[in-house]
């Protein structure tokens, strides 16, 4: 950023730059004032009062701005995970390579690894897992910061277990969660995400219901909202969505849109199928990488169907109804 820039444009742009001016009690910048000039026309009493000299004051500030920047989304065009061993030691002769918007589903018998290879793929690990394998970005190995920084880490994961402890109504609970992110219309963002979230819950809420008050399905919807419309990670994991009272087929479809690398763990023919590939774990190793093929697709319309009446049968058992299959 230019130190002749003019603030009406920074403040426009990155309006919580402001948060800056107030943490250190100083006065807003005027819209014709650009960097140079605001930070030279500064009293030399509130220079000395904050114990700072005019350099270092300037100094902080674009360091905040380059920090507000961090928070932008990450640039990936590829992940690439590259095998490792199995629990026997034995080698994963598996390279995947997955882009944006792809979905990859993990099969396997309770206990094969299917848990230690989304660890592998949140950490983005470099060879330093009981494992070996290495995973990539864009190509080539991320940095430490990008693995290691919880403000703004790449892999977003939604586990079987989603406990909420704030006691927060959902409306407060997602505005924090909003300005965190710096977002500039937060409270529309806030209205988006709810919105989306009782699409998917098999049960409605409200924006005033508490989120300790939630059921499983329906924080795992919120969660999943949250995650396609606010969270800047592009690789979301997700472990066994099936039993969450969750539309599945809408939550994959909404991530998909977000353009969103879905790695999804399941014991559900269903949603196994609804990815083009998927993974099979034996032995703590990735054993097969399976390609889709159209006799699968055929039973995928199969299942639908079934599921598709599973679930009115559903909503007439919560609403008292009897529950006769409907043609």
């Amino acid at each position: 950023m230019s130190g002749n820039e003019k603030f009406s444009d920074i403040l426009k742009a990155t309006p919580y730059l402001e948060d800056f001016f107030q943490a250190f009690g100083l006065p807003r910048p005027g819209t014709v004032h650009t960097v140079d000039k605001y930070f030279e026309l500064l009293s030399q009493d509130m220079i000395d009062n904050l114990g700072m000299t005019r350099e270092d004051l300037k100094r902080d500030f674009f360091e905040f701005k380059a920090q507000l920047g961090s928070l932008s989304h990450h640039n990936i065009n590829s992940l690439e995970i590259i095998g490792g061993h199995n629990k026997k030691g034995e080698p994963e002769n598996i390279s995947i390579l997955l882009s944006p918007g792809d979905i990859l589903s993990v099969v396997g018998p309770t206990g094969a690894g299917k848990s230690r290879l989304l660890e592998d793929i949140e950490c983005l690990a470099q060879g330093d897992t009981p494992t070996g394998r290495k995973i990539l970005v864009n190509g080539i190995a991320p940095s430490e910061e990008d693995r290691f920084n919880v403000d703004n880490h790449m892999v977003a994961q939604l586990s079987q277990n989603m406990n909420f402890v704030v006691d927060l109504c959902i409306a407060d609970f997602l505005l924090m969660h909003a300005e965190s992110r710096m977002v500039s219309n937060p409270h529309q963002v806030v209205q988006k995400i709810f919105a989306t979230a009782n699409e998917l819950a098999g049960e409605k809420f409200t924006l005033e219901t508490s989120v300790t008050a939630l059921s499983g399905g329906q924080s795992r919807a919120l969660m999943i909202a949250d995650t396609a419309c606010l969270s800047q990670s592009p690789i979301v994991l997700i472990d066994e969505i099936e039993n969450a009272g969750v539309d599945r087929n809408k939550a994959l479809e909404l991530l998909i849109k977000q353009e969103k690398i879905v790695i999804l763990v399941t014991h559900d023919p269903e949603l196994a199928l609804l990815a083009p590939r998927r993974l099979v774990i034996r032995d703590g190793g990735m054993k097969t990488l399976l390609d889709r093929t159209d006799a699968e697709l055929a039973t995928l319309k199969v299942l639908a169907e079934y599921s598709g009446k599973i679930a009115a049968l559903r909503n007439s058992m919560r609403n008292g109804e009897t529950m006769l299959e409907k043609s």
